[in-house]
């Protein structure tokens, strides 16, 4: 099939490279303009685009997909289908409608669930099992056309924002080969989406991920794998921003060690949320609301990501330290 090819992250990349590789001709490809980056803020091309120029395939770069202008320089490819994969702009109609086969849409969930823009971290921070990708026949409104196909995916209990997201491209990608030849011969069935289950996936800012220690230690837990590795979740500790990249939660363990399980309660009631309780030679542990976050790997400003044994070897950490929402 002839493709106009419109995405932008890292995440979108290798649904190019494997509809080049099924055989299709990839005509064109749209993404965001370049943007500044790093402290010499030098002008970036977005990944796709990085991909597209290694293939020696056109590159459109629109401020506004919508203006008619830009329509129009669409038109003139005369492909057979779009498929987009977090391009980052809402199409208009005239786009959606303007090849035989429409726009196909490949995203990051099992719609209707996690609609918008941060499907991959939202399943994890919500505490998903499985999570998976939908090719859907794009429509007007946001994440709400006709599914195609589904793939499921498994949430492991060490996932992460950043491996979940690499499987999912992975499945991505094939999906979408997998798609776009039951569009060509016809075979695809299309299904209606209900209403979403789960609550909009908002885009994700850097606010999200300061930790409340009042909120449980599995809440907690979820919230470091959900947002790692952008932007990560944090807490303040002696003045500074403390990164937390890896953690578990511990349920149920007691400030004495071999006591009741009521007093193991009743010494957790009594422990103010974000005090630090335990130090040993590889992490730290810290009370929540509901139970403990061992603190497994973090970093501090000026300092790499570090294992909690190489942070305790250089800064003093003791039990009855409190790590605060606030700076």
């Amino acid at each position: 099939m002839k493709i106009i090819f419109m995405g932008t992250p890292d995440f979108s990349v290798g649904t190019l490279e494997a509809l080049i590789e099924a055989g299709h001709e990839v005509c064109l490809v749209v993404t965001q303009p370049d943007k500044p980056k790093g402290r010499g803020k030098e002008m970036q091309p977005t990944p796709v685009k990085a991909a597209a120029m290694q293939h020696g395939i056109p590159v459109y770069q629109p401020k506004k997909i919508r203006d008619s202008e830009c329509v129009e320089e669409l038109r003139k490819y005369q492909a057979d289908v779009m498929v987009v994969i977090a391009f980052g702009q809402i199409l208009p109609k005239s786009i959606l409608e303007m090849t035989p086969y429409g726009c196909i849409n490949v995203h990051a969930s099992l719609l209707p669930k996690y609609r918008g823009a941060a499907p991959i971290q939202w399943a994890i921070i919500n505490g998903e099992s499985v999570t998976g990708v939908t090719t859907m026949q794009m429509d007007e409104g946001l994440d709400t056309g006709d599914m195609i196909q589904k793939t499921e995916v498994e949430i492991t209990p060490d996932e992460t924002g950043e491996s979940l997201h690499d499987k999912l491209a992975a499945a991505g990608a094939a999906l979408c080969v997998e798609t776009l030849k039951a569009v060509e011969t016809h075979t695809a069935t299309f299904e209606k989406q209900g209403e979403s289950p789960t609550a909009y996936a908002r885009m994700l800012d850097k606010k999200l991920g300061n930790i409340d220690w009042s909120r449980s230690a599995v809440e907690i837990e979820r919230l470091v794998r959900g947002l790692n590795s952008w932007p990560s979740a944090y807490t303040h500790w002696d003045g500074k921003v403390m990164k937390i990249w890896k953690a578990k939660a511990e349920l149920g363990a007691g400030v004495q060690a071999g006591g009741t399980e009521t007093e193991k309660l009743q010494g957790e009631s009594q422990t103010a949320a974000g005090t630090i309780v335990a130090v040993e030679k590889d992490s730290f542990t810290v009370q929540t609301g509901e139970g403990r976050l061992k603190v497994l790997q973090l970093q501090i400003p000026g300092k790499k990501r570090m294992d909690a044994d190489a942070f305790l070897r250089g800064y003093s950490l003791k039990p009855g330290t409190v790590f605060t929402t606030e700076a």
